[in-house]
């Protein structure tokens, strides 16, 4: 499976393609971070990362792009930004019928590094391990969109055997409930 990870930001969008095999092995494929300049108008910074973006999926042909969530954040206009920026990233790749997956920071940070409150040295430093990396990525938006596509392809296995418990046991419900209203109808019918 090919995963896209993309840390998103108006000024720095993380971009990053990870391949995975058997088990937990993974292989860095691509990483790059896209720059915006604050001076330019929102629509124009939206339209390059959104250009960006489909130039990436175009090239290098993802199976899933997983993008960070906004949780939260203090500041209001920078998770406006973060959001506007993850949400041009989806809609490219949902124009191309590619799944999209969000991931939230902690949830990334305790695949990565086993601690969902890690900062971003550990998890930087995790990525270029995991990877086998001769050095880090830079700058740490590079790493943590690696550090999603790895998220994701940790915890996707894990997610579909959830979905299909849980899809299994809406049926085996839905099942149990006929049968007990098939058994009532059959008790009705009988009294009289």
């Amino acid at each position: 499976m090919r995963v896209m990870g993309v840390d998103p930001g108006l000024t720095r969008c993380g971009f990053g393609i990870v391949d995975t095999g058997r088990g937990r092995e993974v292989a860095a494929v691509a990483v790059d971070v896209i720059r915006t300049p604050p001076d330019l108008e929102l629509p124009s910074r939206l339209l390059r990362i959104s250009a960006a973006a489909e130039d990436w999926l175009d090239r290098f042909r993802p199976d899933v792009v997983a993008v960070e969530r906004v949780f939260s954040q203090h500041n209001v206009r920078t998770a406006m930004g973060t959001a506007q920026a993850g949400g041009v990233v989806a809609l490219s790749a949902a124009r191309r019928g590619i799944p999209v997956a969000f991931h939230t920071p902690s949830q990334v940070k305790s695949a990565v590094t086993g601690n969902g409150s890690a900062d971003k040295k550990q998890v930087t430093a995790m990525v270029t391990k995991i990877l086998g990396l001769a050095t880090a990525p830079k700058p740490a938006d590079a790493a943590d969109a690696l550090a999603l596509a790895i998220c994701h392809c940790w915890r996707a296995p894990m997610l579909a055997r959830m979905a299909a418990a849980e899809a299994a046991a809406a049926e085996q419900k839905r099942r149990y409930e006929a049968r007990l209203r098939e058994q009532a109808a059959a008790r009705k019918a009988g009294a009289r």
